[in-house]
């Protein structure tokens, strides 16, 4: 999969701007804070329909305007082109897939791939699970569509027992209610993550010894507070999340929020069995994301047997040379889009011909 195009409008600091890209290497070159990484937003949310930077979709619409606009043409691996257009008003979102309407934003996915790589994601390892969980549900999303729905499923029950929580509310029949939904959706973003985690170790642990010299192992495993529930039936295993809930209320109505869930799992990285998100060198760290984000890629082309578009923001210059050189020979596959404010001539060496726009306050040279 690749984009052919970009056409923008209203849409962050652009204000009318439409791109041909080529089909392996396109660099946004620029100044900070010009618009670089707007582009890759305005790609990214066609794959999801929702930014990487924001949950809000109001951001995307430019200042003082009311209706902000991305659209793209996006190019299969059989050579069949799809239009996707969004358009982003106070009220809401529109979606069209080939000028038919689009009523869920779940209805968008498999349409393109997109990975994200940004200075950000580096520190997915060091900072605080949430990254961490965000990191695993951004994939899974675009993989398994059904995730999508059972992710904003969860999100939405969590959030209505939590209002009930703060309220002081103690109807327990209301909770039952609740945490009967809580544990259906629940377990099934548990069994999925544990199930994406042990892919995602896979093809990262392969990758990761590569950049090593085999000098380091890297493991990852999913942990959660969710009863395994190991050789149980499925009811049986709601019971036990139930059961959980009704154990933690107490606490959960002194607190204001529910504290047990996937919204409070993490995911475990090690090398030669090393905690490195407490115990691992700022290089280990790196090393670690790097092939993680690599291993998405990979993990996506398994799973759907598509190419996904690799978005690069102003992560090269984040990586040494021998990372740079090894992600630059892993991208070979794919279309890759790059932000930086430049480009040195040993790094320009090591990258592909393609594309280069040159970017200056919302406006774009070739």
């Amino acid at each position: 999969m690749r984009f052919k195009s970009i056409r923008l409008e209203n849409f962050r600091n652009y204000k009318e701007q439409t791109l041909e890209f080529d089909e392996k290497l396109n660099l946004f070159l620029g100044s900070n804070a010009q618009g670089k990484t707007n582009l890759l937003e305005g790609l990214f949310v066609m794959g999801l329909g929702k930014s990487f930077r924001t949950n809000n979709d109001k951001e995307m619409i430019a200042f003082g305007q009311d209706i902000g606009r991305a659209s793209s043409v996006v190019v299969d691996e059989d050579g069949s082109e799809t239009l996707i257009e969004i358009a982003y008003a106070r009220e809401g979102k529109l979606i069209k897939v080939d000028g038919i309407k689009l009523d869920r934003s779940v209805d968008l996915l498999e349409n393109v791939y997109v990975v994200v790589f940004s200075p950000d994601d580096l520190k997915i390892i060091k900072e605080g699970p949430d990254n961490r969980r965000r990191f695993l549900d951004r994939e899974l999303c675009q993989i398994k569509p059904v995730y999508y729905s059972d992710l904003g499923n969860y999100k939405k029950v969590l959030k209505q027992r939590n209002m009930l929580l703060r309220q002081n509310n103690t109807d327990m029949a209301l909770f039952e209610v609740f945490d009967e939904a809580l544990s259906d959706y629940g377990l099934r973003l548990v069994d999925e993550r544990k199930r994406f985690t042990a892919k995602l170790e896979e093809i990262s642990s392969r990758i990761h010894s590569e950049i090593s010299g085999g000098s380091e192992e890297l493991k990852l495993s999913y942990e959660t507070g969710v009863p395994s529930g190991e050789g149980d039936s499925l009811a049986e295993r709601k019971e036990a999340y139930k059961a959980k809930l009704r154990k933690n209320f107490d606490s959960d109505i002194f607190k204001g929020y529910t504290g047990f869930g996937p919204h409070k799992d993490d995911l475990k990285i090690e090398l030669n069995g090393i905690d490195i998100r407490l115990f691992g060198s700022q290089g280990q760290q790196r090393t670690a994301a790097l092939s993680m984000k690599l291993a998405e890629i990979g993990l996506i082309k398994q799973e759907t047997g598509k190419n996904a578009v690799l978005l690069l923001d102003d992560v090269l210059s984040e990586l040494d040379r021998k990372r740079q050189r090894f992600l630059i020979e892993a991208m070979s596959d794919v279309q890759v889009f790059i932000t930086s404010t430049e480009i040195d001539e040993e790094l320009k060496a090591m990258l592909p011909s393609g594309k280069s726009f040159y970017i200056s306050g919302g406006n774009v040279l070739t």
